[in-house]
């Protein structure tokens, strides 16, 4: 049974029920939702500073597997950045020394990425692993870089190795004839002409040998003369190597090749003779370097044996008579 208020009525000096409005009741009735109300969102605020929500806690897990792979990586990143030193440093110190090239310069692999502006999107998120995210953003970014660098490093040092490849293919590295089948019968130097009958300087190396004998190319290279001209030289040939070089065949009987012909090192190209301005049938050879003139004897590095070397390089020493 519902509790009855009484009020003490001035005029019957009674007590009399107190009777009350409809608008105090329904003002009566919000204040008691109003006081439910704000009571459940004080118990909800309690609950939830000490109690994640399904979510929140699916929320966390999964931040924590985030935060979890970021740190494998970041590790990954630095074994990386490990082995990257490495293949620095064996660039720099083993293939650049190979090709005769300088070190790339600290400067260069460790140049900066732009700073942190480069990720002012991500830090206008306060994250809450913001530190975290940047230093591993940034490691990123310089590896990126430093095998970006690393990379055009390595299509260099190819492009000489090709280069290189083609060079060593192309100098002069071979007797043109063979020595079983000759002899060297005059070097390079100041030599007694048989025909002028003074002495001039020899700018080749002469090797006596039957009419008809084999001649070959002593580096890969065009052809860029056939002469069958009655000049001292005889009819000869001339080979442009590239790289500087060039080298020089007289006193043929006949040809192998044709001009704009490119040919092998060791290609048979012409057979000696005895053509031109010759005592007897050899073969004068010569070698230009950067339109120079040198001793091709440093040149016969291949096919011979170090004997048979020395024993080239004491014949060419001698001031006898050119053929």
């Amino acid at each position: 049974m519902p509790k009855v208020k009484y009020y003490y009525n001035t005029e019957t000096c009674k007590y009399e029920p107190l009777k009350k409005s409809t608008a105090h009741i329904i003002m009566d009735g919000l204040l008691y939702i109003s006081l439910i109300l704000i009571g459940a969102v004080c118990i909800l605020v309690i609950y939830l500073s000490y109690y994640d929500s399904p979510n929140e806690k699916l929320l966390r897990k999964g931040n924590e597997k985030l935060v979890f792979r970021l740190k494998m990586l970041d590790k990954e990143m630095g074994q990386m950045d490990r082995l990257l030193g490495k293949l620095q440093n064996r660039d720099d110190k083993v293939y650049r020394t190979i090709f005769e090239q300088e070190p790339i310069a600290s400067s260069i692999r460790t140049a900066g990425i732009g700073g942190s502006r480069r990720y002012q999107s991500l830090i206008e998120q306060n994250l809450e692993s913001e530190e975290f995210l940047l230093k591993s953003l940034t490691k990123f970014d310089q590896l990126k870089r430093q095998m970006y660098i690393q990379t055009k490093s390595y299509d260099e040092l190819l492009s000489l190795a090709r280069r290189q490849h083609m060079m060593l293919a192309s100098i002069p590295a071979i007797t043109p004839i063979s020595l079983k089948q000759s002899y060297l019968s005059s070097g390079f130097g100041m030599r007694f002409h048989p025909i002028h009958r003074i002495k001039k300087m020899h700018t080749g190396i002469d090797f006596g040998a039957r009419v008809g004998t084999p001649i070959y190319a002593t580096g890969a290279g065009k052809v860029t003369k056939v002469s069958t001209r009655f000049t001292g030289a005889g009819k000869n040939i001339e080979i442009d190597h590239g790289f500087g070089f060039k080298t020089k065949y007289f006193h043929l009987s006949e040809f192998n090749v044709k001009v704009g012909q490119r040919v092998k090192r060791g290609e048979l190209i012409a057979y000696s003779g005895n053509t031109g301005t010759s005592s007897g049938p050899h073969l004068h050879y010569e070698v230009v370097k950067n339109r120079k003139k040198v001793n091709p004897i440093h040149y016969f590095y291949r096919d011979i044996s170090d004997k048979e070397f020395e024993q080239l390089v004491k014949l060419a020493s001698i001031e006898n008579s050119s053929m």
